[in-house]
C-alpha cells in the first residue's frame, strides 16, 4: 500500500469513536481521531448512566443483542471498577402494564442470558424490603435484579486516553472539513489547517453520521433516525443506593437513580426530533418524567424541582419501525469499498461500544491490509487495576485524609489509579493549589487540561467532575478564569 500519514481517520469522539481508537491502536495502526467538539460533549455524556443488558429489549425478541450487552457489563465491570459499579433495581408491580407472570419470565430469561456473572440473580420484593418498598405509594409487590451504574464521560475518555497511550492522535475540537478518494487513499482536509491522507476512515460522528458522510461525497445505503432522550434531576427522592425501573401506561419505562450526593436522576423519554442540534427538553417531557415518578412515589414532585437536566439524540438505525421506543437499539455498520474503505456506524449503545470496536475492526481490517484479532477483552481501563474498590478508597483516605469523605470518593471513582499519579507530590491540602469551589482544585484542573483534552469550563464542570450541579456563579467565574492560564506541562500517563 501507499505511504499514508494515517491507516485509519475515525470521525467522532463520541463512546463508539474513541473504542474504535482504541481497538485500532493497539492493533498497531496509526489512528487520529478527529472531534470537533469536546470528547463525549453531545450522546455520549447525556445517556442513563447505564451499563445494562437492556431488560425491556426482550419484548422486542432482540436476544442477542442482551445477551451481547450482559456479557459487556461483565467485562466493563470488571475493566474499569472506578467507573463502573453494580446497582440494585427495583421493579414495582403497582401500576404495572405487563403481567406478573411475564416480568417473572422476563427476568428469569435475563437471568439466563447472563448466566455466570458475578451480580446477584433476579428475586421477588420481601417483606424485609423495607427500603425499597416504602418510597413507593403501592404494596410489596415487585421485583429485585442488578444491573450497573456508569459514569459515561468518563468511560468515553478512558477509551480516548488508553488510545492515545498506544500511539493514537486524540485532536478535539478540530474538524473534517472534506475528503476524497484519491487512488488507494483517502485525503482529508481539517480545520486546524493539515491536509493528511488515510487508508481507512471510520464514520462515528453519531447524530451527525449523515452529515459527515456527505462531507466525504459517499451515499449511505442505511439511514438514522434521531430519537430524544432527556432527564431530569431533583432532590433525593429516597435514601439508599439502589435505583427503580418504572412501567408506564404506554408501555415504556423511566429509571430513577441515585445521582451524586442528594439527588435523583430520572428518566429517559424518546422524542423523535429532525435534527441533532434538537437535543433540548421541552415543558412535555418534564412533565412525562415528573408524572412517571408521582404515578408510584410517595414523594410528589413538579417542574419547580427540577434543578439540573440532560438531552441527547440517540443516532438509531433507522428500521422502519412505527415507534421511537421500538426502534432497534443495535448498531449497524455499513462498509463502502468502492475505493479506500469507509465504515459508517448506525445506532449504538454505550455498554456495547467496546464489541461494536472490534467488529468495526473485523470488517475494515481486510481493506486496509489489518488482519484483526481481540485485544480488549480483558484489559482494564486507565486507572482500572483496582481488585477491589472499597479498598482502595480505603487507602485513598488513608495517604489523603485532607481530601474529606466526600471529595475523596468523588475522586476515586473519577481517575482510579491514576489518582496516585496525579496527586505524587502532594503532602497537604496546600499542596492541591487553589481551591476553585466544589471541591475542585488546581492540581486536578491542571491533570484534566494535561491529561484529558479538557479545554473550556463546561468540559470541567459537565464532564470531567460533574460538579456544575454544586457550582455557583462564582466557582464558575473561577473554572473559566483558570482556564484561560497556560495549560501546564505534565507526562502523560501511559501504560504498559
Amino acid at each position: 500500500m501507499a505511504a499514508t500519514d494515517f491507516d485509519l481517520l475515525i470521525i467522532g469522539g463520541g463512546i463508539n469513536g474513541c473504542a474504535i481508537a482504541r481497538e485500532a491502536s493497539l492493533l498497531g495502526l496509526g489512528v487520529l481521531l478527529v472531534e470537533r467538539d469536546d470528547l463525549a460533549s453531545h450522546t455520549s455524556s447525556a445517556s442513563t448512566k447505564l451499563i445494562h443488558g437492556g431488560l425491556r429489549y426482550l419484548e422486542y425478541y432482540d436476544f442477542r443483542l442482551v445477551h451481547e450487552a450482559l456479557a459487556e457489563r461483565e467485562r466493563l465491570m470488571a475493566a474499569a471498577p472506578h467507573l463502573i459499579r453494580p446497582l440494585a433495581f427495583v421493579l414495582p408491580h403497582e401500576h404495572a402494564v405487563r403481567p406478573w407472570w411475564l416480568v417473572r419470565a422476563g427476568l428469569w430469561l435475563y437471568d439466563l442470558l447472563a448466566w455466570g456473572s458475578s451480580l446477584p440473580r433476579s428475586r421477588g420484593l420481601r417483606k424485609g424490603d423495607v427500603a425499597y418498598t416504602a418510597p413507593l405509594k403501592g404494596g410489596e409487590r415487585g421485583f429485585v435484579y442488578s444491573d450497573a451504574f456508569v459514569d459515561d464521560s468518563r468511560l468515553t475518555l478512558a477509551n480516548a486516553q488508553d488510545a492515545a497511550a498506544n500511539g493514537a492522535e486524540i485532536a478535539t475540537r478540530t474538524a473534517l472539513v472534506a475528503a476524497r478518494r484519491e487512488g488507494n487513499t483517502w485525503r482529508a482536509t481539517l480545520s486546524d489547517g493539515r491536509s493528511v491522507t488515510a487508508r481507512g476512515i471510520v464514520n462515528a460522528a453519531g447524530p451527525w453520521v449523515a452529515e459527515a458522510t456527505g462531507l466525504l461525497g459517499v451515499t449511505p445505503r442505511a439511514g438514522v433516525r434521531l430519537v430524544k432522550g432527556s432527564h431530569i434531576v431533583v432532590p433525593r427522592l429516597y435514601d439508599g443506593d439502589h435505583a427503580y425501573i418504572l412501567q408506564q401506561p404506554d408501555g415504556r419505562i423511566v429509571f430513577a437513580v441515585p445521582w451524586q450526593d442528594g439527588f435523583t436522576e430520572i428518566g429517559t423519554t424518546d422524542v423523535p426530533v429532525a435534527a441533532p442540534e434538537d437535543a433540548v427538553i421541552d415543558d412535555a417531557e418534564v412533565g412525562y418524567l415528573c408524572d412517571a415518578i408521582n404515578r408510584h412515589f410517595v414523594t410528589q414532585i413538579g417542574a419547580a424541582d427540577v434543578v439540573a437536566t440532560w438531552s441527547g439524540v440517540r443516532p438509531l438505525y433507522d428500521d422502519g419501525a412505527s415507534e421511537a421506543k421500538a426502534v432497534t437499539r443495535d448498531y449497524v455498520l455499513e462498509l463502502d469499498e468502492d475505493g479506500p474503505p469507509l465504515l459508517s456506524v448506525f445506532g449504538g449503545k454505550i455498554t456495547t461500544a467496546r464489541h461494536l470496536a472490534e467488529e468495526a475492526m473485523a470488517r475494515i481490517g481486510p481493506s486496509i491490509g489489518v488482519r484483526a484479532h481481540p485485544v480488549t477483552r480483558a484489559r482494564v481501563f486507565p486507572g482500572g487495576a483496582i481488585p477491589d474498590f472499597a479498598t482502595f478508597l480505603a487507602q485513598v483516605r488513608e495517604r489523603y485524609p485532607f481530601l474529606g469523605r466526600q471529595r475523596s470518593a468523588r475522586m476515586a471513582h473519577a481517575y482510579g489509579e491514576q489518582l496516585w499519579t496525579m496527586l505524587a507530590d502532594v503532602r497537604s491540602i496546600a499542596d492541591m493549589g487553589p481551591e476553585l469551589g466544589g471541591g475542585l482544585t488546581a492540581v486536578e484542573l491542571g491533570w484534566m487540561r494535561a491529561q484529558e483534552w479538557a479545554v473550556t469550563a463546561a468540559d470541567v464542570l459537565d464532564r470531567r467532575s460533574k460538579l456544575r450541579l454544586v457550582a455557583d456563579a462564582a466557582m464558575v467565574a473561577a473554572v473559566e478564569r483558570a482556564m484561560e492560564g497556560k495549560a501546564p506541562s505534565l507526562p502523560t500517563v501511559r501504560l504498559e
